[in-house]
């Protein structure tokens, strides 16, 4: 793993946690929740006791909003890495008198053999060199900061943090004293010290109490862990490094209790500073289901495939015939939206919400998304019972019915439905994948073949008279339209023409005439749907560009974009949804799951040829 050293001092105070890069902070997860660590130590997004949880730290979002910070009381240096090929944190803080490391963990909780909070977040202090003073402050604010905590001090065995029906019970071997609502430590870390700090949760149940003196343990065993699981990856190629990362980013935002995968563990980080395109991403995105059992069944993935799947098709269920845009972890509703008005929002960009009224839209290619899924599951050797069949045949004929309608679009724009060209094409793919698992005996289509054949006919019929524009030798994003949308960089993907077919060459330049900056892609023009104001570039639509010149045989350009993209990951190899083309300032949800599912197919895109020479 790369340590990037940052020369430039810091000096307490620092300036608050909602004005930092967005690039600055760092994932740690245990399949359950995740939490963002900035480079200064410093927790300042935790929910619990899952992704859409209520938070218990939210300074990126407010700095009055809970943090848990270790750090310097004098200026410092600082760098951080990831141990091997895990989430585990290490940042380590150089001083004038000396140097410490901290370790971070969320306890991964496998098996029921002992008995265990339901969340751990485990943080080790080990003096390195010298002798560091150090702070630390944990200042819990639980349910979003509506709900005061109550302290109590429980003596030798820590402080509880009561909130309604939730305890966070604090432990540490540093003197720990209460500050009004906060609990502050000031120490030493010197010779071969180490100072250990647990915060374990517990909902509903008698508070579990992890013995503290164990801790290291604990994050070894996590550790260990994470790294049998790694070791799955069967990705050998020279971008090992990101691609690793991303798989083990994608693991971090799945839940394990049900294999639901979330977009981000975060909400209303905005996608442009200053503007309201601020949304609650921490629900599992049917948009995503393809590309994402894609990516885990190439890299070897298979459980975890099977795993999402089967969440997938268990939530699709539960609304069949309708399919929603997204759904918790649990598979429910979440599209009634909040506003947490008394936060003042990363870098004032407000407002800051909870949910995410995209929920209620009509999404017609989230259809084309769940169909693929299962077929990507298939061809990789998963077996589809007959339950999944008849749900997918149900799917089918949702399709025939529905295909025609206007929707909201991919992209989720809010205002008036209209005919998005990439709706049609899902729909499409919906129909053509049924056909094909059909046609090779994987699910049994009865007499509904004719009908998913003519209807997959008349979706083509539709595309090529109203979504081809003559004039620009381009399919645009909308019928009868002329502005370009970087989702039909997938075309060749999704089979539905070739990536040299002029049709495509020629959409393909227009897309990276008009929607590239600096190498960067957007996902559509300035004042396309309701937006009249510019986004930044989107960042799984970079890889798309990449996937699509490997599969033009472009493959140096392919590779010189690839490089371009990965060169916009922070230090740690993490992507947000989008990166400034201008300045590489990485913004909106962090880390952003469908950007690392993107980074992952385009490097497998760029190995193809690789596998075919050897």
């Amino acid at each position: 793993m790369r340590i990037a050293p940052d020369e430039q001092f810091f000096a307490p105070p620092l300036p608050p946690a909602n004005t930092l890069a967005i690039g600055d902070y760092a994932l740690i997860g245990d399949c359950r929740t995740a939490a963002l660590v900035s480079r200064h130590g410093s927790i300042d997004w935790l929910c619990l006791p899952h992704f859409s949880g209520p938070s218990i730290f939210a300074a990126i979002l407010d700095p009055a909003a809970g943090h848990f910070s270790i750090r310097p009381t004098a200026p410092y240096r600082v760098r951080r890495r990831y141990t091997g090929n895990t989430p585990v944190l290490e940042t380590i803080f150089e001083t004038e008198s000396g140097a410490v490391l901290i370790r971070d963990a969320l306890i991964v909780l496998d098996g029921v053999t002992r008995l265990r909070p339901m969340r751990e977040l485990v943080r080790i202090v080990q003096n390195l060199q010298g002798e560091v003073e150090l702070e630390a402050e944990i200042d819990a604010k639980p349910d979003y900061a509506r709900m005061p905590p109550r302290l109590r001090s429980h003596g030798a065995l820590g402080w509880a943090v009561l909130s309604g029906n939730n305890i966070v019970f604090v432990q540490s071997d540093a003197p720990l004293e209460q500050h009004g609502g906060v609990l502050r430590s000031v120490f030493r870390a010197q010779e071969a010290g180490i100072r250990r700090f647990s915060l374990s949760f517990t909902h509903g149940d008698i508070a579990v109490l992890p013995p503290i003196a164990a801790a290291e343990h604990r994050v070894r065993e996590t550790a260990a862990w994470w790294s049998n699981w790694s070791e799955t990856c069967r990705y050998r190629g020279p971008y090992r490094e990101a691609v690793l990362r991303s798989a083990i980013t994608l693991k971090q935002l799945s839940y394990s209790l049900s294999g639901a995968i979330v977009a981000a563990p975060t909400t209303s980080l905005p996608e442009t500073i200053g503007h309201d395109d601020t949304y609650d991403y921490r629900f599992c995105w049917l948009r995503d289901a393809g590309f994402t059992v894609e990516a885990l069944t190439s890299l070897g993935f298979h459980d975890d495939a099977a795993e999402f799947l089967g969440w997938l098709l268990h939530s699709t269920r539960l609304t069949w015939p309708r399919l929603r845009v997204f759904y918790d972890v649990y598979g429910r509703d979440g599209s009634k939206e909040h506003t947490l008005s008394h936060y003042s929002g990363y870098r004032c960009s407000i407002p800051v919400r909870t949910g995410n009224q995209a929920g209620g839209q009509r999404q017609l290619d989230v259809y084309g998304h769940v169909v693929l899924a299962a077929e990507k599951y298939s061809a990789a050797g998963g077996k589809l019972g007959r339950a999944e069949a008849r749900l997918l045949r149900g799917i089918g004929r949702t399709v025939c019915r529905e295909w025609w309608k206007p929707d909201n679009g991919l992209w989720e724009i809010r205002g008036a439905k209209r005919h998005y060209t990439f709706s049609k094409l899902l729909c499409w793919v919906a129909l053509d994948r049924l056909l094909k698992m059909g046609g090779d005996g994987r699910i049994a289509l009865g007499s509904h073949g004719a009908q998913f054949a003519s209807e997959r006919e008349a979706i083509a019929t539709a595309i090529e008279s109203r979504g081809f524009n003559h004039g620009l030798q381009a399919y645009t994003g909308e019928f009868l339209g002329n502005r370009m949308d970087a989702s039909l960089l997938l075309i060749p993907v999704l089979q539905y023409r070739t990536a040299c077919d002029p049709r495509f060459t020629g959409t393909f330049d227009r897309i990276t005439e008009r929607l590239s900056r600096n190498g960067l892609i957007y996902r559509y023009e300035t004042g396309y749907g309701a937006k009249q104001f510019a986004e930044n570039s989107f960042g799984i639509c970079t890889f798309w560009a990449v996937t699509a010149l490997a599969a033009q045989g472009r493959h140096r350009e392919a590779e010189e974009l690839f490089r371009k993209a990965l060169s916009c990951a922070n230090d740690l190899l993490l992507f947000s949804e989008e990166i400034n083309p201008d300045s590489g300032a990485l913004t909106g949800n962090f880390p952003q799951g469908f950007t690392h599912v993107g980074l992952i197919n385009a490097a497998l895109a760029l190995e193809n040829p690789r596998e075919a020479a050897r």
